[in-house]
Order: C-alpha cells, then sequence, then structure tokens
C-alpha cells in the first residue's frame, strides 16, 4: 500500500507529457453556437484589393471521391466528405473580396420566385401591362472542380510505455484530401486557370491506465484518456480557402485581372508567390523539406571510445579523438571523406598502447535533404603505433547518425568496425584471426 500513492503519481505525470492541454480541457458543459472558426491562415492577398470585383458564379462544386467514413470493421454509409462544397466555396470567394458571388446553384428557385413576384404584380395592378424586373446579373467567369481526392490513413502511428501496471500510451492517424479549383470564361470556353490545394486531418489519441492488486482480493483499475480528430469540414474549408488565393495570386500573375496599386503591387505579389512556391516545391509528402541545407565542406571533431578484438582477455575501453574533412559530391547523397586521430587500445593488466589511425572513406547519406538523416561509410586506412615503427592497413565500415542543429552545426554519432591485417597489433599472434577495432564516435560537424 505504501508503493500504491508513488504509483498514482507515475501515472499522473505520464499525462503531463502525453497531452494535458485536451486533457484538462474536456468538454463536460454544453455551449452554446458561436461564429464559425476561421481555420486558414494569414492571406497573401487580403491586404490587396481588386480594381474591379468580378462577378463569379457556381453551379456545383462535388464531392467526387465516393469516400464513406471508415470504422473500425469496414464504413458507413455516411460521407467522409461533405456534400457542401459549394456553400464553403461562395463563402471563401465572398471574403476575398475579389469576387461577386452570384446564386447559379439554385437557379431554379430563383426564377421561379422572379415569376411568382411579376405574376402577383401584374394581377394587383391597374393596368395589364407586363411587369419588368431588374435584370439578372450575369458572370463573366464560372469556377468549376470539386474534393478529388480522400486519402485515409497515410500515416498512422503511435508509442506506449507500460511498467508494472502502470502505463500510457498515444496514437495518431493523419487523412489528406485534394481539392481542385478552375476559371473557365463564359464567352468562349476557355479555361483561364486551374489549382489544387490539399490539406491534412489529424486525429490524436491519449490514454493511461494502472493495473495493481493492492491486496490479495483486492484490484485496483484505473483509465483515462482522451481523442482529437479535426474536423473535416474545416480541412475541406481551408484548403478551398488555400485554392481561392491561388486563383487570384496565379489571376495576377498572369494578367488576368488587375490588383489597386498598379505594377508595384503586382510586383510584390509575384515575389511572394514564387517564393512560396519554391518552398511547395521543397515540401514533399508529409510535410518534409527537400532544401539541402548541408554545405559541400565540413569539418567533423569526434570524441571516441576504442574496443579491441584481439587475442587477449579483459579489453577495455580506449578513449580518444578523431577530426575529419568530408566533402559532398554533385549528388547529395556521396560524400567523399579522410580523418586521422589519435586512440587508445588497451586490455585490463595485460596491454595498454596508444595509436594514430588514418581512414579514407566513402559516405552514403540516406536523406540529405533532411536535418536528421542516417549514414553509411565504408572506406580503407591504417594503425600506426604513435612513434612510427610500425604501421598496418585496414578495412573499416560503420553506420552513423546526424542532426543538425542550424546550417553550419550539426551532432553526429556513429559506430565503426575495423578489420586489420594483422594480427600482431596487441604484440600478440595467437590463432587464425586478424587483430579488429571497434570505435564508438560522437561530436560536432560544421558546414562551410
Amino acid at each position: 500500500m505504501r508503493k500504491l500513492p508513488l504509483s498514482i503519481g507515475c501515472l499522473f505525470a505520464v499525462f503531463l507529457f502525453v497531452g494535458c492541454g485536451a486533457y484538462f480541457n474536456q468538454p463536460l458543459n454544453r455551449t452554446n453556437a458561436r461564429i464559425g472558426e476561421n481555420t486558414s491562415s494569414r492571406s497573401s492577398v487580403k491586404d490587396f484589393l481588386p480594381k474591379d470585383k468580378m462577378v463569379v458564379g457556381v453551379y456545383k462544386f462535388r464531392d467526387q471521391t465516393g469516400q464513406y467514413k471508415p470504422i473500425e470493421n469496414g464504413s458507413t454509409f455516411s460521407t467522409a466528405v461533405t456534400q457542401g462544397g459549394t456553400s464553403i466555396l461562395l463563402k471563401s470567394l465572398e471574403d476575398s473580396k475579389w469576387f461577386k458571388p452570384i446564386e447559379r446553384e439554385n437557379i431554379g428557385n430563383l426564377l421561379n420566385e422572379r415569376q411568382i413576384i411579376r405574376n402577383t404584380r401584374q394581377e394587383h395592378s391597374n393596368n395589364n401591362t407586363s411587369v419588368k424586373l431588374p435584370p439578372l446579373l450575369f458572370a463573366g467567369i464560372i469556377i468549376e472542380g470539386g474534393v478529388v481526392s480522400y486519402d485515409s490513413n497515410i500515416i498512422t502511428g503511435g508509442s506506449g510505455l507500460r511498467y508494472f501496471g502502470v502505463g500510457g500510451s498515444n496514437k495518431y492517424r493523419q487523412d489528406r484530401i485534394t481539392v481542385y479549383l478552375r476559371v473557365v470564361s463564359t464567352t468562349n470556353g476557355q479555361i483561364l486557370k486551374n489549382v489544387y490545394a490539399s490539406k491534412t486531418i489529424l486525429s490524436q489519441g491519449i490514454s493511461a491506465n494502472f493495473y495493481r492488486f493492492v491486496a490479495l482480493r483486492r484490484l485496483l483499475e484505473v483509465e483515462t484518456g482522451v481523442t482529437k480528430n479535426e474536423p473535416a469540414q474545416l480541412a475541406i474549408k481551408e484548403a478551398i480557402d488555400k485554392a481561392v488565393e491561388l486563383l487570384i495570386v496565379e489571376g495576377i500573375v498572369d494578367g488576368l485581372w488587375q490588383p489597386e496599386g498598379g505594377d508595384e503591387v503586382v510586383q510584390i505579389v509575384k515575389e511572394n508567390y514564387q517564393k512560396e512556391k519554391k518552398e511547395a516545391s521543397e515540401t514533399k509528402l508529409f510535410d518534409r523539406k527537400q532544401e539541402l541545407n548541408r554545405s559541400k565542406n565540413a569539418i567533423n571533431v569526434t570524441a571516441l571510445a576504442s574496443k579491441i578484438n584481439g587475442d587477449y582477455s579483459n579489453s577495455a575501453l580506449g578513449l580518444g579523438f578523431d577530426i575529419k574533412y568530408k566533402y559532398t559530391l554533385d549528388n547529395p547523397k556521396f560524400a567523399i571523406s579522410a580523418s586521422s586521430g589519435l586512440f587508445e587500445l588497451k586490455n585490463t593488466g595485460i596491454f595498454k598502447e596508444s595509436f594514430i589511425n588514418s581512414s579514407l572513406n566513402l559516405e552514403f547519406i540516406l536523406l540529405p535533404y533532411d536535418t536528421f538523416t542516417p549514414y553509411l561509410y565504408a572506406g580503407i586506412g591504417s594503425v600506426s603505433k604513435t612513434n612510427l615503427s610500425e604501421s598496418y592497413f585496414k578495412f573499416q565500415y560503420g553506420l552513423g547518425l546526424e542532426y543538425l542543429i542550424s546550417n553550419n552545426w550539426g551532432v553526429t554519432i556513429n559506430g565503426e568496425h575495423n578489420m586489420l591485417n594483422t594480427d600482431n597489433l596487441d604484440n600478440l599472434v595467437r590463432g587464425q584471426q586478424n587483430d579488429q577495432i571497434w570505435n564508438i564516435k560522437a561530436g560536432f560537424s560544421f558546414y562551410f
């Protein structure tokens, strides 16, 4: 029983680390209706107004995915994507302040109502002359498109920890939707512009539990958790808002419509668009930046621990250092490196000696565009005694990890295996196997 408060304390400590924000803001009370959430980030065209607003018609913005809501054991007949895309698109067009949306989705209702007005006025007028209504606005352009893709579970994962009946876990899932918009001229049917935008939908769940026999026939079990699901409707709204922004920006760049402020504003919009376009081209799926942050030249300084696998028993760790120069080839996945350093080998109470290490390696960087990447290397080199009286050829290979703190500085850690062409490194020849050296290195890299 004395250990019980400590276990419960550990349980709550787990919650503090896995997501206390959502847990301590649980919806325990009813809420009133509110103004719709503003999900979109700041638009790059909100500060610019058009010379003339464009009258635009939207007949239908359809869900073209055919997707149904996924559940654990299949799916339901409820659609995964909202069927009110037209209303969302009209709201986005109005909020942009660049367009005058007109009613086209339910144009039949509008025409019927206008006919009722004509008939009513004509019946109650003193003369039998026809009653005229103001003409309807006609659209210079119409916008077509729809939600063309709903990809569920593009990435899933989680983590957990349990010890002696106390544990916590978290899970996440990411879906992705894609919308397309195209602007069509009503005078000649030409497609003036075609854009698309995508948005991910995140779902997260955290839980913690406590399960312990506190006495012979007394079981204490505590379980709690919280799940958050990003609303699909808000994700679609944000994707549509972004697509409308792209229509405006690319239309300005191509000269389809003009903003107030003339060429100066056009130049600002072009510069911002080119910057965003470059960033988008360097961002792959899962928001991975494909930007080459590493320069071609680098100096790496590491501390190392070495252990000999030779003819004596009781080998112990010896310390040392290593300095490496690395040059990245035109293909950023490959690099050539040359290194030299000093290290110590020893067997407890038997052998202890310092050596000079020299290596030439070919490196393969698995993720050269990422800040965190594993890398492999292999090459040849030599191990020499500090007085240079003896020198031995070797072949080495290794596996490492590198994390970029900034564009110039990185942290590295790697393990290395050295295979020598001699069995006399520890001054003893015994058996048929040559001496070997294992190294563990950790240090810093400077790119320039």
